[in-house]
């Protein structure tokens, strides 16, 4: 019995070969579209899942207010809070703390390596989270001062294949740290990268307490990051509650300065996809544009479905004799269905090879626009193969229930006098699946739009600070004798070089987030609860001229003024900030730092420090002679290779021992973006997917529909019909469709963008053209593909119409 189902399977697959090949064709490339966004979507989603007790992993985030106003939120908070709150709250297990070290120059005999992502953790580092030591003590690995544990990527480049355990490095040329563990590289899909883990002892002995300060029970002093493990079947919002008496009970003491904060706790899993503070080890996805993914991999499949429904129940009249004499010769209603459901399977199966071959030629492309580095190892995957087979389960259940249960209803009786139609419900049904087609292919036309509109208005945005033509060198990291003096002459050596237009140093560069954050901060005339929270950019004399800032009260910094150090400049979100409604209201006024008392001395723009993802900052900026930070130098669009020699070697002359480590500040700054350009590619590459499948389901329809209407149409051309108006009959239809499904999609498109775009602080306008383009474009498509069969039976002489039947 079985071998008859697919023999009869096979000779409809090849007796109506166009359409097998749109079907499968259609299929194939629907499951290979949402295979692949399935595995990005999966990989966003993974994030931190394989820690051993996510479960019970939380970060605390920490909110700042000043007078009751949220001022910063950050994810690197106070120092004190782990510490303070696993002694007062039963329910915490234990408690790691986290602080970024900046980047370190590390040596090993005569082997040198710059190491960016260095930071200090406390003991329990190891036991809170699953990255394995491939040599080490995870227990004591991290609890002696001057003790480092390094990544396996360190442990190769400095000491090839020996074991680092004992040995000790030499960091920034002066400080000796002893290694006692090598962990092995964290994953990809984790929210932290770190190659170099100091003791948080190191830190500590580095800055010991005195009578006024203790960095570890710190509570106004921000930089920390700190994560929980909480004791199992501990509910986090109510152990939230419990962290507010605690917190009262210390910010009762900071009344005067109208300090307080908020603190709470978010599952490290989440982290990835939704959070962006103050303070992150890296830039984080953005779940709404993962789920809008995972939302056109939906609306690939279920359109690949639906054509193979249509096409397959718009074939049923074709097929009706067929099932009038099976049942004539006493075929059961059950045995009907089984021939059409294993019609199904075939096809699936048949689509779900092609689709994998599919994926294999596309891996590399979908790697490139993606950023997701799967490579072939994807076909290796159990959970790949898992997708696989339920993709073909659920294909052929749900393309082929449907189209069995209507085949297999047909009366003989009705067929055998010629008197079976088209269902009115199956015709209506057919054209709700048109519709959502149509609807989703607007839909994803409308989000498309939108997203290359607000990539576009970021990149050609003016920033409000010049970033062309800037090259700029990493800070020097080995000490030397005199910082100034060494600075102060290779700026002199450089600047004698007519390619080199300026050189500045400043603690902060634009198209990264300002490091320096200061609370407190109050005109010296205000109370102390008038305190607020600032950025701040400590500079040279020569930052806001070399990046152009525009001045807009005052002056910028100058050598002819002696008082520089004491002196600050104000961008106009700080000036509103601090009170006053003019930026020359601001000049002259003295304000409190800390104790230490400045004047504003000028007022420049608000710029943006960041990308348009971000709302301007209360900037201040503070004129250090001596700063030590990255240095900016302007250099000519002629002969760059040559500039960057020369400064090369100049830079060694006055730092030797250095890393001469450099980038371009436009491609930098562009860098930010690189996460949104990713997902305008995939989004616009798959909702391309999408509408070409639709399209083919949309021809096989037609071209099945003009055959059953091909007598008609014959009908017409004799009594006097014109092309233009048989093409008039048949576009109406279609019109009809598209009209309903814009209807269908236009206000949910509008909600999905103006969801998306609320995720930027800088951000295009809700045009009207955002969804007359998509409507237009789905109508010229599906007039395109009626035209050219419709064309086609339009043209044909009515004497061979009229004898189709």
């Amino acid at each position: 019995m079985l071998k008859n189902y697919l023999l009869v399977a096979f000779r409809n697959l090849s007796k109506n070969k166009a359409f097998s090949f749109i079907n499968i064709v259609g299929l194939a490339i629907g499951m290979a579209a949402c295979l692949l966004i399935l595995q990005y979507v999966s990989f966003e989603l993974s994030f931190d899942n394989f820690h051993a007790k996510k479960d019970r992993i939380y970060r605390i985030n920490q909110d700042r207010f000043n007078n009751g106003k949220l001022s910063t939120r950050w994810a690197g908070g106070a120092f004190a809070p782990g510490s303070v709150f696993k002694t007062a709250l039963p329910e915490i297990e234990d408690f790691v703390k986290i602080v970024g070290a900046g980047q370190v120059l590390a040596n090993y005999k005569d082997q040198k390596m710059v190491i960016k992502n260095d930071y200090f953790a406390s003991t329990s580092f190891f036991n809170i989270f699953s990255f394995p030591l491939i040599s080490g003590d995870p227990k004591t690995a991290l609890k002696e001062p001057y003790t480092v544990v390094i990544s396996e990527e360190v442990a190769q480049k400095l000491f090839h294949n020996t074991n680092p355990v004992g040995q000790s490095l030499l960091i920034n040329g002066d400080k000796p740290l002893k290694i006692t563990g090598v962990m092995k590289n964290m994953p990809n899909n984790t929210h932290m990268k770190f190659d170099f883990l100091q003791s948080y002892s190191t830190l500590l002995k580095d800055n010991p307490p005195n009578k006024d300060f203790n960095l570890d029970n710190a509570w106004l002093s921000d930089g920390c990051t700190t994560y929980l493990l909480l004791k199992p079947g501990v509910d986090p919002r109510v152990l939230e509650a419990k962290f507010i008496p605690v917190v009262k009970k210390v910010y009762d003491n900071y009344k005067s300065a109208g300090e307080t904060a908020i603190y709470t706790l978010q599952p490290v899993q989440s982290i990835h996809l939704y959070s962006n503070l103050m303070l992150e080890f890296q830039p984080n996805g953005e779940g709404k544009s993962v789920y809008l993914l995972l939302g056109i991999a939906i609306f690939v499949i279920i359109i690949a479905w639906i054509n193979y429904i249509n096409l397959a129940t718009a074939r049923g009249i074709g097929r009706a004799k067929e099932v009038g004499v099976r049942k004539t010769l006493g075929s059961a209603k059950a045995q009907l269905v089984m021939q059409f459901m294993l019609e199904a399977m075939l096809l699936n199966a048949l689509a779900i090879v092609l689709a994998i071959l599919l994926i294999v030629i596309c891996i590399p492309v979908f790697a490139s626009i993606s950023g997701l580095q799967m490579g072939f190892t994807l076909l290796a995957k159990p959970a790949f193969w898992i997708a696989v087979a339920a993709m073909f389960v659920l294909g052929s259940f749900f393309s082929g229930f449907y189209p069995a249960i209507v085949l297999s209803a047909f009366r003989p009786v009705e067929v055998m006098k010629g008197k079976i139609q088209a269902s009115p419900k199956g015709v209506m049904l057919r054209k709700g699946m048109v519709v959502f087609q149509f609807a989703a292919s607007i839909f994803l036309l409308i989000g498309s739009l939108t997203v290359f509109r607000q990539l576009q208005f970021m990149q050609n945005q003016k920033l409000g600070v010049k970033i062309d033509q800037t090259l700029v060198i990493k800070a020097p990291l080995v000490k030397v004798d005199s910082f100034l003096r060494n600075m102060g002459a290779f700026k002199q050596e450089s600047l004698a070089q007519p390619a080199i237009k300026s050189v500045t140093v400043s603690t902060s560069i634009p198209g990264e987030p300002v490091g320096w954050n200061a609370g407190g901060i109050k005109l010296t005339t205000a109370d102390q609860s008038q305190g607020k929270q600032y950025r701040i950019i400590g500079t040279d004399y020569d930052y806001l001229k070399a990046y152009d800032l525009k001045l807009i009260a005052g002056r910028i910094f100058s050598k002819d003024f002696g008082d520089e150090p004491h002196s600050v400049v104000f961008n106009r979100k700080a000036v509103e900030q601090i009170g006053f409604n003019k930026p020359e209201e601001a000049l002259g006024k003295k304000i409190d730092f800390w104790g230490q008392v400045y004047t504003i001395v000028g007022v420049v723009d608000n710029f943006h420090q960041q990308s348009l993802r971000d709302s301007y900052d209360a900037l201040i900026f503070r004129c250090i002679p001596d700063v030590r930070g990255s240095v900016s130098v302007k250099i000519s669009s002629t002969n760059v290779a040559q500039t960057i020699a020369d400064l090369k070697k100049t830079w060694a002359a006055f730092f030797p021992g250095d890393q001469f480590d450099y980038f371009f500040l436009d491609q930098h700054f562009n860098e930010q973006y690189q996460a949104d350009q990713r997902f305008g590619q995939v989004f616009g590459v798959f909702t391309g997917i999408a509408i070409f499948v639709a399209c083919l389901g949309l021809f096989g329809l037609v071209s099945y529909t003009i055959v059953q209407r091909t007598k008609e149409i014959g009908i017409r051309k004799v009594l006097g019909a014109t092309v233009n108006s048989i093409l008039g009959l048949l576009y109406k239809d279609f019109t009809a469709l598209v009209l309903v499904s814009f209807i269908v999609s236009a206000p949910l498109g509008w909600y999905a963008i103006s969801k998306w775009l609320q995720t930027y602080a800088f951000r295009v306008d809700i045009h009207p053209l955002l969804f007359i383009i998509p409507f237009v474009i789905v109508l010229v498509i599906a007039f395109a593909t009626v035209s050219y069969l419709s064309v086609k039976a339009a043209l044909t002489n009515p004497v061979k119409s009229l004898k189709t039947e």
